[in-house]
């Protein structure tokens, strides 16, 4: 068998070698920059966070705590139709926390539960900025109106939602979008926006904090074509605000036209049916995580958007069809010889290592490894569980969650351990209550490692 591997991948690398330099590419000009993520907010307290158990006992007060500076909306009617009779509290935090802030906050869950005794119907949402989170889910927006509601106005109330009906068990249940909360600028609005976009290419309205479009990625983005940029701030959720990128579209044919609410950015002009939804989707699903709980500013937000769209200019849209090439099966065969080579490498890798692999298979796991089993056996048994063992279940579910939080917020590894402990000691007496042998934890590590 190794034999045969290593003459294949002999074989790849001669052929992929000789057949070097044949044929031709064909391409509109040096590529997109390479990608970057708006430049992260310094790691310094910028607002005062309360203790875990400080912000437990607000909760403990009120279902509802909104901690000075949060930005978060939400519809208070529908949230509360979706929690019904349910024990459901929520907190928002301002956004910009440093990790020491997230951390403490993540903890909140915790400490409620503790000073509950771990009611197994308290369900305890956090909101950092405009992220949701609850338990061990995070919920973050799918459609392209949700993105508008949470970065354009700091609405999250279609993710609260998701997440409240996914926690107390009717998960399948249909979420209604966001309200359209737009309308036609008036005359005199709109006006006053094409004034400033006459004279400098660029408007920024009080509130906004765009200074100033990069000129660079603005010609990169746009093939060198002038574009003009309005800049507004968050829009307050429940009004119908101004729409003001269909007017000034109208107002300049054939111009390309960025305008920006908040985070939220839109694109109008020349292509836009083939190119904005794009643009939107492919941004707003890579950075939304990182926007919604730092406070960027529109300079940052709209550079590295402009790298999206010079991406996607350069991937052939923008009206840009591509030229004409031949089948050719060389071209074909050619990208596939150093993935076969590769795995043929890695076969011969493997069958090499396996008695290395016995001989290190009894080390003692590190911290990372630990948190993965028991998360595994945490998933195996949860179909297991009856109502009796659902305590301790829960418990084991939440120290599994701290020591997540604890790695990423690189705690001591002994303050990881201490948590794991109790995650194993709580799954030790899940194990020995489910009907079916083989699923406490000393069970399971034996035989993963069998």
């Amino acid at each position: 068998m190794r034999v045969v591997l290593a003459v294949a991948a002999v074989a790849c690398v001669v052929f992929f070698v000789a057949a070097q330099g044949r044929g031709a590419q064909v391409t509109y000009g040096s590529g997109a920059a390479p990608e970057e993520s708006p430049s992260a907010p310094p790691e310094q307290p910028t607002v005062d966070l309360p203790s875990a158990p400080e912000m437990a006992a607000m909760l403990d007060e009120e279902p509802v705590v909104r901690l000075p500076g949060a930005v978060a909306a939400w519809d208070e009617e529908r949230v509360r139709q979706a929690i019904g009779d349910r024990d459901v509290r929520i907190i928002a935090a301002p956004p910009g926390l440093t990790k020491e802030q997230r951390s403490a906050f993540a903890e909140v869950d915790f400490e409620v539960r503790r000073d509950l005794e771990d009611d197994a119907d308290l369900t305890v949402l956090t909101i950092s900025g405009t992220r949701v989170s609850g338990g061990i889910y995070e919920v973050a927006p799918s459609t392209l109106d949700e993105w508008r509601a949470q970065f354009g106005r700091n609405d999250v109330t279609a993710p609260m939602i998701a997440l409240i009906n996914q926690l107390i068990g009717s998960g399948d249940e249909p979420v209604e979008g966001p309200a359209d909360e737009r309308r036609e600028p008036t005359p005199d609005e709109l006006e006053v926006v094409a004034e400033q976009l006459r004279e400098s290419g660029r408007f920024t309205a009080p509130g906004a904090s765009l200074t100033d479009v990069p000129a660079d990625a603005s010609a990169e983005a746009f093939g060198g074509v002038p574009a003009m940029y309005a800049a507004f701030p968050v829009q307050p959720a429940g009004e119908r605000v101004p729409d003001y990128g269909p007017a000034l579209a109208r107002l300049f044919p054939e111009t390309a036209i960025v305008v920006l609410y908040g985070s939220w950015i839109e694109y109008h002009g020349p292509h836009a049916a083939d190119f904005a939804e794009v643009a939107a989707a492919g941004y707003y699903a890579q950075y939304g995580s990182v926007l919604a709980r730092g406070p960027y500013p529109q300079d940052d937000v709209l550079r590295v958007y402009l790298r999206q769209v010079a991406s996607v200019r350069y991937a052939g849209l923008f009206d840009r069809p591509l030229p004409y090439t031949p089948f050719d099966p060389l071209s074909v065969t050619l990208p596939a010889l150093p993935w076969i080579f590769a795995g043929c490498a890695a076969l011969l890798l493997a069958l090499s290592a396996r008695p290395l692999l016995r001989r290190t298979a009894a080390r003692p796991l590190g911290t990372a490894g630990r948190l993965g089993e028991l998360s595994a056996l945490a998933v195996e048994v949860s179909g297991l569980t009856e109502k009796a063992q659902d305590p301790a279940f829960a418990r084991a579910i939440v120290h599994l969650r701290a020591a997540r939080d604890a790695i990423a917020g690189g705690l001591p590894d002994r303050h990881v351990h201490r948590l794991l402990d109790h995650a194993a000691e709580e799954l030790d007496r899940v194990g020995r209550a489910v009907p079916v042998d083989g699923y406490r934890p000393a069970d399971n590590l034996r035989r993963q490692r069998a």
